[in-house]
């Protein structure tokens, strides 16, 4: 849990979930529409398929307190220190042949990859922490962001912790 932003007098804690639902039409859209329903913004929202075709994993970044979510197998909360979370970035940055060499240098720190190169232009691809993303989307700003598209975070409790999922977790069905 991390302390967010205060509404008023109360302050707001935001929380990484992870839950797996069933991979059918409509699943998602209940999900978002119940965190919208109790006035919760979602910071970031990313879904994708698991290790079993008929199960998708929905990892949301919200500011809001414990709820029980509707229509879903299995929700864990990412707890920092316990978890692993990562996003993916693409930023179109201005880049001028006599600035390449200053922007490939700073991508190197961040292990961005050139995605696209164009006369006046490069993409870069980088994927880390959320913050490691921040810090490299500051960095690069200065020089022209022409576009910035990010994935939002996703995650799993990392494979050395013991106590792991198992201890997090509520299965709903």
């Amino acid at each position: 849990m991390v302390r967010g932003h205060g509404r008023g007098s109360e302050y707001l804690v935001k929380h990484t979930i992870a839950v797996l639902l069933e991979n059918k039409p409509g699943a998602l859209m209940r999900i978002a529409s119940m965190f919208a329903r109790r006035g919760y913004n979602i910071d970031s929202l990313a879904v994708g398929p698991t290790e079993r075709q008929d199960v998708s994993r929905v990892t949301i970044r919200v500011d809001c307190d414990q709820h029980p979510l509707v229509n879903v197998l299995r929700v864990a909360e990412l707890v920092p220190g316990e978890s692993i979370e990562r996003e993916l970035a693409l930023i179109k940055v201005t880049a001028p042949p006599e600035r390449r060499a200053e922007l490939l240098a700073l991508a190197d720190v961040f292990h961005a990859r050139v995605g696209d190169l164009g006369p006046e232009a490069l993409v870069f691809e980088v994927v880390g922490a959320p913050e490691e993303i921040d810090s490299f989307e500051e960095l690069v700003r200065p020089h022209g962001v022409k576009e910035l598209v990010r994935t939002g975070r996703i995650g799993l409790t990392r494979a050395s912790d013991r106590k792991g999922i198992k201890r997090r977790q509520n299965v709903l069905r």
